[in-house]
């Protein structure tokens, strides 16, 4: 993983710059494995994301927007009894390990100095963060509970001692010099990317192989030096945070990974880095938890819709024979007499072929040759009357798919307040059960929350995420002669710029946003639709969402996550 000791030594080095002295103001618990603190320091608030995320697990200041529970976890609330008002007096490594410590100190309740510390564990699913009084080595609470029925070595519970993960009795590498490195590698073996992760704490196979690359013919002479100077770049503070993009995937690190042979893209800070990189990715991983019910009910009204459009053609392929089931039935009529019960068809001279040519009409053996011509006339009745009606249901039915795809496209890139929003506005179309009621009673919806942006000009642009976002920004929030921008004939979100006259880069930015937020988010050259307010018409009785419009103009833009990112209010 690319967050690895060394990463976190370099971490450990920012944050300390920024926090070391600080007051912890706040705590706050936004998701089940990530905690919040909000720290005053050198004049300032910042805040501090520390994550247990067993898959992007890490430490950061971040300056990313998160949502509050309206309740707060037990073990947010067991923070905030210890450690809010209290100070931040230290923070450090252990050892080259991805751990960190923060030494806490405060005044309890009755007044007394409090010492405690909080121990962030990067350790990938078994990745924690755990509340310790450091004046009895006891653990107060932790994040993740973990047994002696999980882990034989330690428990990770209230009230037992903090043990410290088992040491892997490998050396620092920043003690470490170029004979070390020739002592502990067997040049003779091979896979030498493998043995400096072995050999070495706090390596990843990451910094290993870039420490094999930069080597270039890696041997005796060349690996040592190279390993010992990059080494030596991350002690005195020689790094470039990169994000490096290659055959469609991003990764991570301390400066930027040759081996990789990708885009590098630099940023001024380690946590600004991971900002950008995990931007999104724990969301639409919590996203995907707590909106799989609904993304899996979308999915399948959409293709049950999808199927039912097929049998509707099949039915209209039948309705548009309808002429052919009354030339039978005549036909047959005119020759009942050449007919008998058993056959399974007859050839007739077909009367309406100006070249007098002959016709087989297929039959039913177990019918009558009446029963035979009436079942045309039946068949001929009912499939000129159902024209009309199967027309109309296929319509609804395409109406439908669009709809669910409208959706489908929303859940893609929703966070998890857009997801509640998704699922009131399916309750409210009648195509799932209510889980808020309580006591008979429908819990009022709140207003929509918007997504806000800022042009580089200044000017406001806002964004709206699903439908309910969508019809409240439309139809209620903005002002008649302000823009409105819609990817063209794609599914996506309502844009909106708070001007009447924006700049064209003003608008190009807003067209951005809306092909970034629209099934086209991963296309080029995306059309994107934009007229005033004014022009913008719901239709009575439409779907949640749908508008007509007019008087627009096209412009086409490429969707741009770093743009998306700049011009994010934060």
């Amino acid at each position: 993983m690319s967050f690895d000791g060394l990463f976190t030594k370099a971490m450990v080095d920012e944050l300390s710059r920024s926090l070391k002295g600080g007051r912890i103001n706040k705590v706050h618990q936004p998701y089940k494995n990530e905690v919040i603190l909000t720290i005053r320091a050198n004049g300032v608030n910042q805040k501090l994301l520390l994550s247990a995320h067993p898959s992007y697990a890490r430490v950061q200041l971040t300056n990313e927007a998160y949502e509050n529970p309206s309740e707060p976890p037990m073990f947010c609330m067991l923070l905030r009894k210890h450690i809010e008002g209290y100070i931040l007096e230290d923070l450090y490594q252990v050892d080259n390990d991805r751990m960190i410590i923060f030494e806490i100190k405060g005044r309890n309740e009755i007044g007394d100095i409090s010492y405690k510390q909080l121990i962030i564990e990067i350790m990938g699913r078994h990745s924690n963060i755990v509340l310790v009084d450091k004046s009895r080595n006891i653990i107060l609470d932790s994040i993740k509970h973990v047994s002696f029925a999980v882990n034989s070595y330690r428990a990770i519970l209230p009230g037992q001692p903090y043990v410290f993960p088992p040491e892997q009795n490998k050396q620092n590498p920043f003690q470490a010099v170029e004979e070390d490195v020739l002592k502990k590698l067997d040049f003779n073996s091979g896979k030498l990317d493998r043995q400096l992760v072995e050999q070495f704490a706090g390596i990843s196979p990451v910094f290993a192989k870039e420490a094999i690359f930069q080597s270039g013919l890696a041997n005796r002479n060349t690996l040592p030096k190279t390993f010992i100077g990059m080494i030596k770049q991350i002690r005195d503070g020689e790094i470039t945070p990169s994000i490096i993009s290659t055959g469609g995937k991003e990764a991570f690190y301390l400066f930027s990974l040759h081996h990789l042979q990708g885009e590098s893209r630099n940023y001024p800070t380690l946590s600004e880095m991971l900002d950008r990189f995990y931007f999104g990715k724990a969301e639409r991983d919590r996203v995907k938890q707590q909106g799989n019910d609904v993304e899996r009910f979308i999915i399948n009204e959409k293709e049950k819709n999808e199927k039912k459009i097929a049998k509707l053609k099949d039915t209209l392929l039948d309705a548009e024979r309808a002429e052919q089931f009354q030339r039978y039935g005549e036909l047959l009529t005119a020759n009942l007499y050449a007919a008998k019960k058993g056959m399974k068809e007859i050839e007739v001279l077909d009367y309406y072929d100006e070249s007098g040519g002959t016709v087989a009409i297929p039959l039913d053996p177990r019918k009558s040759p009446s029963e035979n011509a009436q079942k045309y006339f039946s068949r001929y009745q009912k499939a000129k009357n159902s024209v009309s009606i199967v027309e109309e249901q296929i319509q609804l039915a395409l109406e439908e798919v669009a709809y669910f795809e409208n959706l489908l496209q929303q859940v893609g890139s929703a966070s998890p307040k857009d997801i509640v929003e998704i699922r009131e506005e399916l309750v409210e179309g009648g195509y799932i059960r209510d889980r808020k009621k309580r006591n008979g009673k429908k819990v009022q919806n709140a207003k929509p929350v918007l997504d806000y942006f800022t042009a580089s000009d200044g000017t406001e642009i806002i964004v709206g995420k699903n439908n309910k976002q969508n019809d409240y920004l439309t139809n209620k929030f903005a002002a008649r002669d302000e823009i409105w921008l819609h990817t063209k004939d794609i599914p996506g979100s309502h844009v909106v710029i708070r001007s009447k006259e924006p700049t064209d880069t003003t608008i190009l930015e807003a067209a951005s946003l809306a092909a970034y937020y629209s099934k086209a988010r991963n296309s080029s050259s995306v059309p994107v639709d934009f007229t005033r307010i004014r022009f913008v018409k719901k239709p009575s009785g439409a779907k949640p969402g749908f508008v007509i419009y007019d008087n627009q103009q096209t412009v086409y833009v490429t969707p741009d996550e770093e743009l998306v990112l700049k011009l994010k209010k934060k």
